[in-house]
């Protein structure tokens, strides 16, 4: 085995597991709390090619549950920060970055690249939405993240169809949109907790930044941990999916 980085890997997957991850296209779509985890993963186990897309740059107040956000990237644009954890991790890895607000005047331009499985790490509603929605009619397939603000019990965790999401606020309003636009949420797959929350006051802001509508954005706070277990949880069903791992 001469590539020792993803020996153990290959130890468990099989040498044909690993040549499939090796081979596979995977874009994720937000590279902050959940996204930014899902990329770690995704890169010690052996992807061979990313397409990262995202359109911030980072922020102290993203330190707190952004693995790629650190003293040395704040200011930095988040997918050249992405790209040079890949190939610090990884340097055989082949990187596109593609800095642009996902809206419906852009998504086009993601399908471009042809990805084998995209990862939905989006938490604004309707971009959210629009990007699902085209993965979706163009039967390609993709994960998503819901709501990790506000939750602390890891066990309630869940990976399954949209439609068995439950006491997830993003959820609630991603499933009403998408049954308008006559998608079948039912083969949906997505990552949610199931946990009920309460809101104390503390936990509220009104965020100093706009988004590029100009609308002011609240602030939830949220905690390292669910959102890592989120990134995690994506990263390995993307793992075992790819690799075909039999178990």
């Amino acid at each position: 085995m001469s590539d020792k980085r993803f020996a153990r890997t290959q130890m468990l997957l099989g040498e044909a597991g690993l040549t499939n991850l090796k081979k596979s296209k995977i874009m994720i779509v937000g590279l902050g709390a959940v996204g930014g985890y899902v990329l770690e993963a995704l890169a010690r186990s052996g992807i061979g090619n990313f397409v990262l897309v995202d359109f911030d740059t980072f922020e102290e107040s993203n330190i707190n549950r952004q693995i790629l956000a650190v003293t040395d990237t704040l200011g930095i644009k988040k997918t050249e920060a992405a790209k040079q954890r890949v190939l610090s991790i990884n340097p055989g890895a082949k990187v596109e970055t593609v800095d642009i607000f996902v809206n419906e005047e852009t998504i086009p331009q993601l399908l471009q690249h042809q990805p084998d499985l995209v990862v939905d790490a989006i938490d604004a509603l309707n971009p959210k939405c629009c990007l699902m929605q085209a993965l979706y009619e163009n039967n390609i397939p993709f994960i998503s993240s819901m709501g990790a603000a506000l939750k602390t019990d890891t066990s309630k965790i869940k990976l399954g169809n949209l439609s068995n999401s439950k006491n997830c606020a993003l959820a609630k309003f991603v499933r009403k949109r998408l049954r308008k636009r006559n998608i079948d949420i039912t083969k949906i797959k997505c990552v949610w907790s199931e946990e009920q929350t309460s809101l104390p006051d503390c936990a509220l802001a009104l965020d100093d930044n706009s988004d590029t509508n100009g609308r002011k954005r609240h602030t939830l706070g949220s905690l390292p941990t669910i959102t890592a277990i989120f990134g995690l949880t994506i990263a390995n069903e993307i793992i075992l999916s790819i690799s075909k791992y039999k178990n």
